[in-house]
């Protein structure tokens, strides 16, 4: 079983991944390019833990891991058994990080990436012994959210698919093996569908952000949590179903671009909390307050859907 792993990459959801590696006994070195990014993610383990804490995760019998922040890229790959790619999500940056590891690693290092869904067959094609190339897509917050993707790329091994479904399994967590090495994967797909839906209905006055997320939230939000949409088919019935698609389908919204509301703030360079101001205004003050919030009721609902409340 795999025991040290390298994490390249830190950005919003490095310092999570590494914590819950940790707890989960893996001794994990991380690296970043920016010495800012070290420094947050330095600040983020502390409460990434406290949160673990919270959950009930606890480390295993024979004791949890560490984590370590590495002076250089080769620093952090010696010795790894694996390496997680946590790079901004741009194939030019990511292909350069794979020419970089190649030659400090052995071909029998796995590496995954963490990619939101650029295909593991076009990440793979940059790197020595593709067999050895998985995608290992978290979701954020990558200490709270269990689940994680599985993918396979068309020259991945299903001996290198095992060994990162095995890993996930044997500390905790609950791994998706994706069949089909589509872009987006399953999660991202199923989530930017109902993102493009919800823009459109804003965009085109139908309804105001606030109540939208209100309608979502309580509810398809609170019945999906605990009814998953193949089951919700069922629950609600194949007839009804078939009966609401057959005009509704026609209407969704089917753009192939990006809607331009979403486009014009992201031009004028407002993108949600990172600026201050996206589709809401945020003072650093709310934005800190909002974290913990959504930390908090995130760790109870999962309290709940696992019975331990």
């Amino acid at each position: 079983m795999i025991k040290r792993a390298a994490l390249i990459g830190l950005g919003t959801m490095g310092p999570g991944i590494a914590a819950r590696l940790a707890r989960g006994g893996l001794d994990v070195a991380a690296y970043d390019v920016a010495p800012a990014a070290i420094e947050k993610a330095t600040a983020m383990l502390g409460i990434a833990g406290g949160v673990l804490d919270r959950l009930g995760i606890e480390a295993p019998s024979a004791g949890g891991g560490t984590v370590r922040f590495a002076d250089s890229l080769a620093d952090a790959v010696e010795g790894a058994e694996l390496v997680i790619e946590n790079v901004p999500e741009n194939i030019d940056i990511k292909a350069a990080t794979y020419r970089a590891i190649d030659p400090l690693v052995g071909p029998s290092v796995i590496v995954a990436s963490d990619t939101s869904g650029i295909p593991i067959t076009k990440l793979q094609a940059h790197i020595s012994h593709p067999e050895r190339m998985v995608g290992m897509h978290w979701s954020n917050p990558p200490h709270i959210v269990p689940m994680i993707e599985v993918i396979g790329g068309e020259k991945t091994a299903p001996e290198t698919v095992a060994a990162i479904r095995d890993l996930i399994r044997s500390i905790g967590l609950l791994p998706v093996v994706v069949k089909k090495d589509v872009p987006g994967f399953v999660e991202n797909r199923v989530l930017y569908a109902l993102l493009r839906e919800a823009v459109d209905l804003v965009e085109r006055g139908v309804i105001e952000p606030e109540d939208l997320d209100t309608c979502v939230s309580w509810g398809i939000g609170y019945k999906i949590a605990v009814i998953g949409p193949m089951a919700l088919l069922d629950m609600a019935g194949l007839d009804i179903y078939q009966s609401v698609s057959s005009f509704l389908n026609a209407d969704l919204c089917d753009r192939g671009d990006v809607a331009p509301m979403v486009a014009s703030k992201a031009s004028g360079a407002k993108f949600g909390m990172k600026s201050g101001e996206g589709i809401f205004s945020y003072t650093p003050e709310r934005t800190l307050a909002l974290q913990g919030e959504r930390a908090r009721k995130l760790v109870a609902i999962r309290r709940i859907l696992e019975d331990r409340e």
